[in-house]
Protein backbone atom coordinates (compact mmCIF):
# COMPACT_ATOMS: atom_id res chain seq x y z
CA UNK A 1 0.00 0.00 0.00
CA UNK A 2 3.17 2.63 0.94
CA UNK A 3 4.33 1.91 -2.64
CA UNK A 4 1.47 2.33 -4.38
CA UNK A 5 0.73 5.98 -2.63
CA UNK A 6 3.92 6.48 -2.02
CA UNK A 7 3.59 7.97 1.01
CA UNK A 8 6.67 6.85 2.20
CA UNK A 9 5.26 5.71 5.55
CA UNK A 10 7.33 3.12 7.68
CA UNK A 11 5.17 0.54 8.56
CA UNK A 12 4.46 1.25 12.08
CA UNK A 13 3.55 4.74 11.30
CA UNK A 14 1.55 3.44 8.04
CA UNK A 15 -0.14 1.20 10.26
CA UNK A 16 -1.05 4.25 13.01
CA UNK A 17 -2.42 5.92 9.92
CA UNK A 18 -4.84 3.17 8.87
CA UNK A 19 -5.95 3.04 12.63
CA UNK A 20 -6.56 6.89 12.44
CA UNK A 21 -8.68 6.85 9.26
CA UNK A 22 -10.81 4.07 10.71
CA UNK A 23 -11.09 5.95 13.93
CA UNK A 24 -12.46 8.87 11.82
CA UNK A 25 -14.34 6.99 9.29
CA UNK A 26 -16.59 5.94 11.73
CA UNK A 27 -16.90 8.91 14.25
CA UNK A 28 -17.65 11.21 10.77
CA UNK A 29 -20.17 9.06 9.49
CA UNK A 30 -22.19 9.69 12.60
CA UNK A 31 -21.47 13.11 12.43
CA UNK A 32 -22.63 13.51 8.97
CA UNK A 33 -25.87 11.28 9.78
CA UNK A 34 -27.46 14.14 11.85
CA UNK A 35 -26.13 17.21 9.19
CA UNK A 36 -29.02 17.09 7.46
CA UNK A 37 -31.34 17.26 10.39
CA UNK A 38 -29.44 19.88 12.91
CA UNK A 39 -31.57 22.85 11.46
CA UNK A 40 -34.82 21.15 10.71
CA UNK A 41 -34.38 19.53 14.86
CA UNK A 42 -33.94 22.97 16.18
CA UNK A 43 -36.91 24.34 14.07
CA UNK A 44 -39.06 22.42 15.41
CA UNK A 45 -38.85 24.02 19.22
CA UNK A 46 -40.21 26.76 17.32
CA UNK A 47 -37.33 29.31 16.99
CA UNK A 48 -36.26 31.89 14.92
CA UNK A 49 -33.36 31.31 12.17
CA UNK A 50 -30.87 32.88 14.30
CA UNK A 51 -31.87 30.80 17.60
CA UNK A 52 -31.19 27.61 15.10
CA UNK A 53 -27.67 28.99 13.98
CA UNK A 54 -27.28 28.90 17.18
CA UNK A 55 -27.80 25.33 17.45
CA UNK A 56 -24.51 25.11 15.22
CA UNK A 57 -22.52 28.01 17.02
CA UNK A 58 -22.60 26.40 20.32
CA UNK A 59 -21.49 23.05 18.70
CA UNK A 60 -18.33 25.13 17.29
CA UNK A 61 -17.73 27.28 20.59
CA UNK A 62 -17.66 23.63 22.66
CA UNK A 63 -14.57 22.96 19.98
CA UNK A 64 -12.85 26.44 20.07
CA UNK A 65 -12.93 26.05 24.03
CA UNK A 66 -11.71 22.53 23.73
CA UNK A 67 -9.39 22.23 20.98
CA UNK A 68 -6.44 23.88 23.25
CA UNK A 69 -7.28 21.85 26.06
CA UNK A 70 -7.33 18.64 23.96
CA UNK A 71 -3.60 19.95 22.88
CA UNK A 72 -2.57 19.41 25.93
CA UNK A 73 -4.48 15.92 27.48
CA UNK A 74 -2.55 14.91 24.05
CA UNK A 75 0.82 15.82 25.32
CA UNK A 76 0.46 15.17 29.20
CA UNK A 77 -1.84 11.75 28.83
CA UNK A 78 -1.42 10.62 25.12
CA UNK A 79 -2.98 10.98 21.90
CA UNK A 80 -5.05 7.52 22.80
CA UNK A 81 -6.39 9.00 25.91
CA UNK A 82 -7.89 12.05 24.01
CA UNK A 83 -9.73 10.14 21.55
CA UNK A 84 -11.08 7.81 24.38
CA UNK A 85 -12.62 10.63 26.18
CA UNK A 86 -13.62 12.62 23.18
CA UNK A 87 -15.22 9.61 21.99
CA UNK A 88 -17.17 9.02 25.60
CA UNK A 89 -17.82 12.55 25.94
CA UNK A 90 -19.66 12.70 22.19
CA UNK A 91 -21.78 9.68 23.18
CA UNK A 92 -23.30 11.97 26.14
CA UNK A 93 -23.66 14.46 24.06
CA UNK A 94 -25.85 12.98 21.30
CA UNK A 95 -27.98 11.08 23.56
CA UNK A 96 -29.14 13.67 25.13
CA UNK A 97 -29.65 15.95 22.12
CA UNK A 98 -31.74 12.74 20.83
CA UNK A 99 -33.90 13.22 24.37
CA UNK A 100 -34.34 16.83 24.46
CA UNK A 101 -37.58 17.76 25.79
CA UNK A 102 -36.53 21.42 24.99
CA UNK A 103 -34.29 24.13 22.78
CA UNK A 104 -32.55 24.76 26.12
CA UNK A 105 -31.64 20.85 26.60
CA UNK A 106 -31.23 20.37 23.04
CA UNK A 107 -28.62 23.49 22.82
CA UNK A 108 -26.87 22.90 26.14
CA UNK A 109 -26.63 18.78 24.74
CA UNK A 110 -24.97 20.17 21.49
CA UNK A 111 -22.22 22.38 23.49
CA UNK A 112 -21.47 18.55 25.41
CA UNK A 113 -21.30 17.00 21.71
CA UNK A 114 -18.94 19.57 20.50
CA UNK A 115 -16.46 18.88 23.59
CA UNK A 116 -15.93 15.51 22.41
CA UNK A 117 -15.31 16.25 18.41
CA UNK A 118 -13.00 18.66 19.73
CA UNK A 119 -10.73 15.67 21.49
CA UNK A 120 -11.37 13.22 18.50
CA UNK A 121 -10.23 15.71 15.81
CA UNK A 122 -7.57 17.59 17.26
CA UNK A 123 -5.98 14.18 18.18
CA UNK A 124 -6.69 12.74 15.40
CA UNK A 125 -4.53 15.65 13.27
CA UNK A 126 -2.11 15.59 15.89
CA UNK A 127 -0.96 12.48 15.47
CA UNK A 128 -0.64 13.02 11.82
CA UNK A 129 1.50 15.38 12.16
CA UNK A 130 3.14 12.82 14.60
CA UNK A 131 3.68 10.51 11.80
CA UNK A 132 4.78 12.93 8.85
CA UNK A 133 7.13 14.85 7.51
CA UNK A 134 7.35 18.11 5.63
CA UNK A 135 8.14 15.78 2.83
CA UNK A 136 4.48 13.45 2.81
CA UNK A 137 2.69 15.72 5.03
CA UNK A 138 0.46 17.06 2.32
CA UNK A 139 -0.41 13.06 1.05
CA UNK A 140 -1.00 11.83 4.62
CA UNK A 141 -3.50 14.24 5.21
CA UNK A 142 -5.11 14.05 1.92
CA UNK A 143 -5.71 9.91 2.54
CA UNK A 144 -7.10 11.39 6.50
CA UNK A 145 -9.26 14.01 4.21
CA UNK A 146 -10.12 11.57 1.64
CA UNK A 147 -11.63 9.23 4.69
CA UNK A 148 -13.13 11.97 6.60
CA UNK A 149 -15.08 13.76 3.57
CA UNK A 150 -16.40 10.78 2.49
CA UNK A 151 -17.71 9.24 5.94
CA UNK A 152 -19.57 12.53 6.37
CA UNK A 153 -21.07 12.32 2.99
CA UNK A 154 -21.98 8.90 3.61
CA UNK A 155 -23.80 9.48 6.88
CA UNK A 156 -25.77 12.70 5.42
CA UNK A 157 -28.34 10.15 3.51
CA UNK A 158 -28.79 7.40 5.27
CA UNK A 159 -29.06 10.14 8.55
CA UNK A 160 -31.68 12.32 6.09
CA UNK A 161 -33.33 9.02 5.61
CA UNK A 162 -33.50 7.85 9.03
CA UNK A 163 -34.93 11.17 10.16
CA UNK A 164 -38.19 10.39 7.38
CA UNK A 165 -39.04 7.09 8.33
CA UNK A 166 -38.19 7.32 12.39
CA UNK A 167 -37.92 10.78 13.44
CA UNK A 168 -35.97 13.93 13.59
CA UNK A 169 -34.00 11.75 16.80
CA UNK A 170 -32.77 8.62 15.51
CA UNK A 171 -29.48 10.37 13.35
CA UNK A 172 -28.82 11.42 16.88
CA UNK A 173 -28.85 8.14 18.67
CA UNK A 174 -26.99 6.75 15.25
CA UNK A 175 -24.03 9.20 16.49
CA UNK A 176 -24.08 8.25 19.97
CA UNK A 177 -23.43 4.59 18.87
CA UNK A 178 -20.89 5.42 16.21
CA UNK A 179 -19.30 7.15 19.18
CA UNK A 180 -19.71 4.46 21.00
CA UNK A 181 -17.78 2.55 18.63
CA UNK A 182 -14.80 5.33 18.33
CA UNK A 183 -14.08 5.24 22.18
CA UNK A 184 -13.05 1.72 22.06
CA UNK A 185 -11.46 1.60 19.09
CA UNK A 186 -9.01 4.51 20.73
CA UNK A 187 -8.71 3.06 24.15
CA UNK A 188 -8.14 -0.82 23.19
CA UNK A 189 -7.02 -0.56 19.33
CA UNK A 190 -4.98 2.65 18.32
CA UNK A 191 -1.63 2.82 19.05
CA UNK A 192 0.40 5.89 20.88
CA UNK A 193 2.12 8.22 19.00
CA UNK A 194 3.00 10.70 21.86
CA UNK A 195 6.93 9.50 21.89
CA UNK A 196 7.42 9.20 18.20
CA UNK A 197 9.16 12.92 18.44
CA UNK A 198 11.69 11.35 21.09
CA UNK A 199 12.11 8.46 18.92
CA UNK A 200 12.52 10.80 16.01
CA UNK A 201 15.41 12.86 18.36
CA UNK A 202 12.89 15.41 17.34
CA UNK A 203 12.81 17.20 20.47
CA UNK A 204 16.36 17.16 22.37
CA UNK A 205 14.96 19.68 25.48
CA UNK A 206 11.81 19.86 27.85
CA UNK A 207 9.34 21.95 26.22
CA UNK A 208 8.66 26.06 27.17
CA UNK A 209 4.79 26.48 28.75
CA UNK A 210 2.05 25.84 26.90
CA UNK A 211 1.29 30.11 26.65
CA UNK A 212 5.32 30.32 25.27
CA UNK A 213 4.70 27.97 22.76
CA UNK A 214 1.34 29.44 21.26
CA UNK A 215 3.37 33.40 21.52
CA UNK A 216 5.80 31.51 19.00
CA UNK A 217 3.94 29.93 17.16
CA UNK A 218 1.62 32.63 16.59
CA UNK A 219 4.36 34.79 15.61
CA UNK A 220 5.42 32.33 13.02
CA UNK A 221 4.47 34.57 9.46
CA UNK A 222 1.69 33.16 7.81
CA UNK A 223 0.05 31.26 10.78
CA UNK A 224 -2.71 33.90 11.43
CA UNK A 225 -3.07 34.07 7.56
CA UNK A 226 -3.97 29.71 7.55
CA UNK A 227 -5.82 29.89 10.41
CA UNK A 228 -8.22 32.92 8.85
CA UNK A 229 -8.38 30.84 5.83
CA UNK A 230 -9.64 28.06 7.78
CA UNK A 231 -11.83 30.61 9.73
CA UNK A 232 -13.49 31.38 6.88
CA UNK A 233 -13.78 27.57 5.39
CA UNK A 234 -15.57 26.90 9.16
CA UNK A 235 -17.71 29.89 8.61
CA UNK A 236 -18.94 29.02 5.53
CA UNK A 237 -19.03 25.02 6.09
CA UNK A 238 -21.55 25.44 8.97
CA UNK A 239 -23.03 28.74 8.99
CA UNK A 240 -24.33 28.31 4.80
CA UNK A 241 -23.98 24.50 4.27
CA UNK A 242 -25.30 23.67 7.65
CA UNK A 243 -27.58 26.17 8.66
CA UNK A 244 -28.58 28.79 5.79
CA UNK A 245 -28.76 26.16 2.86
CA UNK A 246 -30.73 23.19 4.58
CA UNK A 247 -33.29 25.78 5.50
CA UNK A 248 -32.95 27.29 1.88
CA UNK A 249 -33.64 24.04 -0.20
CA UNK A 250 -36.77 23.54 2.52
CA UNK A 251 -38.42 26.65 2.32
CA UNK A 252 -37.39 27.93 -1.34
CA UNK A 253 -37.35 24.91 -3.20
CA UNK A 254 -39.68 22.64 -1.54
CA UNK A 255 -36.83 19.89 -0.69
CA UNK A 256 -37.80 17.20 1.74
CA UNK A 257 -34.87 15.82 4.52
CA UNK A 258 -34.09 13.05 2.37
CA UNK A 259 -32.86 15.18 -0.92
CA UNK A 260 -31.14 17.47 1.43
CA UNK A 261 -29.41 14.49 3.13
CA UNK A 262 -28.76 12.93 -0.91
CA UNK A 263 -27.15 16.84 -2.09
CA UNK A 264 -25.22 17.22 1.00
CA UNK A 265 -24.10 13.37 0.45
CA UNK A 266 -22.85 14.19 -2.84
CA UNK A 267 -20.03 16.53 -1.75
CA UNK A 268 -18.62 13.47 -0.42
CA UNK A 269 -17.87 11.98 -4.06
CA UNK A 270 -15.90 14.53 -5.98
CA UNK A 271 -14.02 15.30 -2.56
CA UNK A 272 -12.77 12.17 -2.23
CA UNK A 273 -11.45 11.68 -5.93
CA UNK A 274 -9.54 15.16 -5.95
CA UNK A 275 -8.57 14.31 -2.25
CA UNK A 276 -5.21 12.27 -2.92
CA UNK A 277 -4.27 14.45 -6.09
CA UNK A 278 -4.56 17.02 -3.81
CA UNK A 279 -2.32 15.89 -1.34
CA UNK A 280 -0.05 15.25 -4.24
CA UNK A 281 -0.27 18.52 -5.23
CA UNK A 282 0.47 19.90 -1.94
CA UNK A 283 3.72 18.00 -1.71
CA UNK A 284 5.41 18.65 -5.04
CA UNK A 285 4.62 22.33 -6.03
CA UNK A 286 3.71 23.82 -2.42
CA UNK A 287 1.09 24.22 -0.16
CA UNK A 288 -0.37 27.75 -1.87
CA UNK A 289 -1.08 26.40 -4.86
CA UNK A 290 -4.04 24.38 -3.51
CA UNK A 291 -5.14 26.42 -0.63
CA UNK A 292 -5.89 29.87 -2.78
CA UNK A 293 -8.22 28.27 -5.58
CA UNK A 294 -9.76 26.25 -3.11
CA UNK A 295 -11.05 29.20 -1.25
CA UNK A 296 -11.91 31.07 -4.42
CA UNK A 297 -13.88 28.45 -5.67
CA UNK A 298 -16.01 27.70 -2.19
CA UNK A 299 -16.64 31.50 -2.79
CA UNK A 300 -18.45 30.08 -5.98
CA UNK A 301 -19.94 27.32 -4.59
CA UNK A 302 -21.95 29.91 -2.55
CA UNK A 303 -23.25 32.02 -5.20
CA UNK A 304 -24.10 28.90 -7.04
CA UNK A 305 -26.29 27.97 -3.72
CA UNK A 306 -28.11 31.36 -3.77
CA UNK A 307 -29.59 31.24 -7.22
CA UNK A 308 -30.98 27.66 -6.79
CA UNK A 309 -34.15 27.21 -7.31
CA UNK A 310 -34.75 23.61 -7.55
CA UNK A 311 -33.32 19.72 -6.52
CA UNK A 312 -31.30 20.07 -10.01
CA UNK A 313 -29.55 23.16 -9.47
CA UNK A 314 -29.02 22.00 -5.30
CA UNK A 315 -27.34 19.44 -6.34
CA UNK A 316 -25.25 21.13 -8.89
CA UNK A 317 -24.36 23.02 -6.41
CA UNK A 318 -23.45 20.38 -4.12
CA UNK A 319 -21.12 19.32 -6.44
CA UNK A 320 -18.88 22.88 -6.99
CA UNK A 321 -18.95 22.90 -3.23
CA UNK A 322 -17.60 19.15 -3.15
CA UNK A 323 -14.71 20.03 -6.04
CA UNK A 324 -13.69 22.79 -4.05
CA UNK A 325 -13.40 20.67 -0.47
CA UNK A 326 -11.62 18.28 -2.08
CA UNK A 327 -9.00 20.36 -3.62
CA UNK A 328 -8.35 22.25 -0.55
CA UNK A 329 -8.43 18.66 0.93
CA UNK A 330 -5.89 18.71 4.07
CA UNK A 331 -3.57 21.37 2.71
CA UNK A 332 -4.42 24.30 5.23
CA UNK A 333 -3.14 21.77 8.11
CA UNK A 334 -0.40 20.28 6.27
CA UNK A 335 0.56 24.48 6.06
CA UNK A 336 -0.14 24.50 9.78
CA UNK A 337 2.13 21.72 10.93
CA UNK A 338 4.59 22.84 9.13
CA UNK A 339 5.08 25.68 11.27
CA UNK A 340 5.71 23.80 14.31
CA UNK A 341 8.35 23.71 16.24
CA UNK A 342 10.60 20.56 16.72
CA UNK A 343 8.06 18.82 19.49
CA UNK A 344 5.49 21.23 19.94
CA UNK A 345 3.04 19.43 17.30
CA UNK A 346 0.09 19.34 20.18
CA UNK A 347 0.36 23.31 20.17
CA UNK A 348 0.85 24.33 16.81
CA UNK A 349 -2.33 22.06 15.79
CA UNK A 350 -4.04 22.63 18.80
CA UNK A 351 -3.82 26.49 18.48
CA UNK A 352 -4.37 26.18 14.81
CA UNK A 353 -7.65 24.12 15.32
CA UNK A 354 -8.88 26.81 17.90
CA UNK A 355 -8.96 29.55 15.38
CA UNK A 356 -10.51 27.92 12.29
CA UNK A 357 -12.79 26.66 14.93
CA UNK A 358 -14.10 30.33 15.74
CA UNK A 359 -15.54 30.18 12.67
CA UNK A 360 -18.30 27.34 13.80
CA UNK A 361 -19.39 29.86 16.10
CA UNK A 362 -19.60 32.66 14.29
CA UNK A 363 -20.57 31.43 10.94
CA UNK A 364 -23.98 30.37 12.54
CA UNK A 365 -24.80 33.23 14.74
CA UNK A 366 -24.03 36.12 12.31
CA UNK A 367 -25.77 34.43 9.04
CA UNK A 368 -28.83 33.44 11.22
CA UNK A 369 -28.72 36.87 11.76
CA UNK A 370 -28.51 37.88 8.34
CA UNK A 371 -31.13 35.33 7.17
CA UNK A 372 -33.61 36.76 9.68
CA UNK A 373 -32.94 40.26 8.98
CA UNK A 374 -32.62 40.12 5.23
CA UNK A 375 -32.42 37.12 3.60
CA UNK A 376 -31.05 33.33 2.79
CA UNK A 377 -29.50 34.16 0.34
CA UNK A 378 -27.73 37.82 1.63
CA UNK A 379 -26.13 35.36 3.98
CA UNK A 380 -24.87 33.12 0.96
CA UNK A 381 -23.62 36.49 -0.70
CA UNK A 382 -21.65 38.15 2.76
CA UNK A 383 -20.02 34.41 2.95
CA UNK A 384 -18.89 34.53 -0.80
CA UNK A 385 -17.42 37.66 -0.43
CA UNK A 386 -15.98 36.82 3.18
CA UNK A 387 -14.05 33.84 1.39
CA UNK A 388 -12.84 35.65 -1.52
CA UNK A 389 -11.46 38.22 0.81
CA UNK A 390 -9.58 35.63 2.67
CA UNK A 391 -8.47 33.50 -0.37
CA UNK A 392 -6.76 36.98 -2.25
CA UNK A 393 -4.86 37.94 1.55
CA UNK A 394 -3.42 34.41 1.57
CA UNK A 395 -2.54 34.79 -1.72
CA UNK A 396 -0.87 38.57 -1.53
CA UNK A 397 0.38 37.93 2.15
CA UNK A 398 1.51 34.16 3.19
CA UNK A 399 4.41 32.72 2.77
CA UNK A 400 4.86 29.42 0.82
CA UNK A 401 6.12 26.63 4.00
CA UNK A 402 7.06 23.69 1.33
CA UNK A 403 8.91 25.14 -2.05
CA UNK A 404 8.59 23.04 -4.74
CA UNK A 405 10.30 20.54 -5.55
CA UNK A 406 10.02 19.20 -9.26
CA UNK A 407 13.21 17.29 -9.06
CA UNK A 408 13.21 15.58 -5.90
CA UNK A 409 12.58 11.66 -6.49
CA UNK A 410 12.52 11.14 -2.47
CA UNK A 411 8.69 11.13 -2.84
CA UNK A 412 8.98 8.38 -5.29
CA UNK A 413 10.30 5.91 -3.46
CA UNK A 414 9.66 4.15 0.03
CA UNK A 415 12.16 4.93 2.71
CA UNK A 416 13.03 2.28 5.64
CA UNK A 417 11.79 1.86 8.60
CA UNK A 418 13.00 4.76 10.83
Amino acid sequence: MAGSLNLTLSGVRLRILIWICVLISVNQLGFGSIVPVVPLYASDFGVSKSAIGATIAIYGLARFLFNVPAGQIADQFGRRSTFAIGGATTVVGNALCALAPDYSIFLAARFVAGAGAAMVLTGGQIVLADIASPENRGRVMAVYQGVFLVSVGAGAFPGGLLAEHYGLAAPFVANASLAAIVTILAWWVVPETRNLRHIAGAVAMALPPLGQQLRLITATPGFLLISLVSFTSFFARTGALFTVIPILAQERMGLAAGQIGFGLGMISLLGLLLAYPSGVLVDRFGRKTVIVPSTLLTAAAMLLFSGANGFTWFVVSCIVWSAASGISGAAPAAYAADMAPAGMNAAALSGYRMLADLGYVVGPLSLGIVADLASPTAALWVTALFLTISGLSFARFAPETHPPRATNLRDEVVLPPP
